[in-house]
């Protein structure tokens, strides 16, 4: 939360796409632009991937429980739903235009709606529901780490927290598309945190509503431990769980088209300013004016860094590692990138000069917490998940490591190796396009 505060106070300030770099080149140098560009990029296309493979993930293990022929162990049908799924979002970006702001329309009533729906069906189906104690104080360690020495609270419970900070990813896209909202120096700014507010409550109640309804947590263990073996250990497999199956992959399939809309205008915005290879391609406009390149682009990025999911560990597979190292992509690239402008926000000052939504002088504290907690999960999020994820130890499976750290320095390094050869003196930020 303190993270969306200070971005929306950014947002109020600078609404532009591609915002979030355009604040650090504006607020420092433009190395400070270049590395949260990429950062960011990297955010949204791990997103892309993290969203649609997710997906992927949920659908084929809910279809499974109804028909033979899907198989949540064969992951080339995984990887093929997801090529399947990135595809159609693509085809909608780039053809479906006018669709997109109506989707966005249905996108939010549906998660109103939907987890509404979802916590009454865990509230009042299950004839029998937990004890408070019990869901606020039992906990349950299957990462083969052990919980001795204060382990489980110091390191296997701060990894839980990467799906929720994965989920509370897509708020930036209100800075990303502050170009096309109207009075966006009050509009974007509400929108970015009010997101937060909303979804973490929201999330956190239906959360508790599913926990609470979890009286067989051997069965939820045995079959996975995932959100998709609750339903089922739940509510079985009638119109209760069909229909939380339906709602939960209609979001899911929702929030993967608007991660492919921000990407591809943050994108499009990035190759405008000449910062990423090929970017005569990716800043081309359709005949509609959307960036239909930039789309293509994202999904085939969203792709590639998900191919070590074609590979699963030995003795679990089904075992979705590529996910988990998606989604820690996401978080670190991501906010990380938030951090690099309220890093340089807050070093400025009272220089800085504040829009129509503003923290007042609550910054002065809310800007270096918001960057400590980046720094903090970004540590844990590139640490292993599992003994066999640990590099040098016996029982280390390349299947199992946590790619997370590589990827990051590939995707990083060759930004900065590209910066200091030659980009550094091109790059000087947004290039105007209105006189033109």
């Amino acid at each position: 939360m303190l993270v969306g505060l200070s971005m929306s106070e950014l947002v109020s300030a600078m609404p532009t796409a591609g915002g979030i770099y355009y604040w650090s080149l504006k607020l420092g140098k433009p190395i400070h632009g270049w590395i949260t560009g990429w950062l960011n990029l990297m955010g949204l296309i791990a997103v892309t991937a993290g969203v649609d493979f997710g997906l992927a993930l949920f659908a084929q293990n809910a279809a499974a429980q109804y028909w033979k022929w899907f198989n949540p162990t064969n992951l080339k049908q995984t990887f093929l739903m997801f090529f399947v799924i990135l595809l159609l979002h693509v085809v909608i970006n780039v053809y479906g235009a006018k669709l997109i702001h109506q989707f966005q329309g249905v996108n939010v009533w549906w998660h109103v709606v939907g987890v509404a729906t979802i916590i009454l069906i865990f509230l009042i189906v299950p004839k029998q529901h937990e004890s408070a104690s019990w869901v606020f104080s039992h906990h349950i360690n299957n990462s083969g780490f052990g919980s001795g020495n204060g382990k489980f609270w110091w390191y296997i419970f701060p990894l839980g927290f990467l799906l929720s900070q994965y989920t509370l990813t897509g708020f930036d896209a209100s800075a990303h598309v502050s170009e096309e909202t109207g009075g966006a120096a009050l509009g974007a700014a509400k929108g970015l945190w009010k997101s937060i507010a909303y979804s973490g409550v929201a999330g956190w109640i239906m959360l508790l509503a599913m926990l609470f309804a979890i009286t067989n947590p051997d069965a939820v263990t045995k079959g996975g431990g995932s959100s998709g073996a609750v339903i089922v250990t739940v509510l079985g497999l009638g119109i209760w769980a069909k229909l939380v199956f339906i709602i939960s992959c209609v979001g899911q399939f929702l929030c993967g088209m608007s991660c492919v809309t921000a990407g591809s205008r943050m994108l499009f915005a990035f190759s405008r300013d000449r910062a990423v290879p090929g970017n005569k391609f990716f800043k081309k406009l359709d005949e509609n004016r959307n960036p239909s390149n930039a789309a293509v682009g994202i999904a085939v990025a969203a792709l590639v860094i998900t191919l070590p999911a074609l590979y699963a560990p030995k003795g679990a597979p089904g075992y979705p590692v590529a996910f988990f190292a998606v989604t820690s992509i996401t978080v670190i690239g991501l906010f990380s990138a938030f951090a690099i402008p309220i890093y340089l926000r807050w070093r400025m000052g009272d220089k800085f000069v504040q829009g129509e939504w503003n923290l007042g002088k609550h910054w002065k504290w809310i800007a270096p917490l918001a960057v400590l907690e980046v720094a903090v999960v970004s540590i844990y999020f590139i640490l292993p998940a599992s003994p066999a994820a640990i590099p040098f130890r016996k029982g280390f499976a390349w299947t199992s490591f946590n790619y997370t750290p590589v990827a990051v320095i590939v995707i990083m390094g060759g930004a900065l190796i590209w910066w200091f050869a030659g980009a550094k003196n091109h790059f000087k930020g947004p290039v105007r396009t209105i006189d033109s």
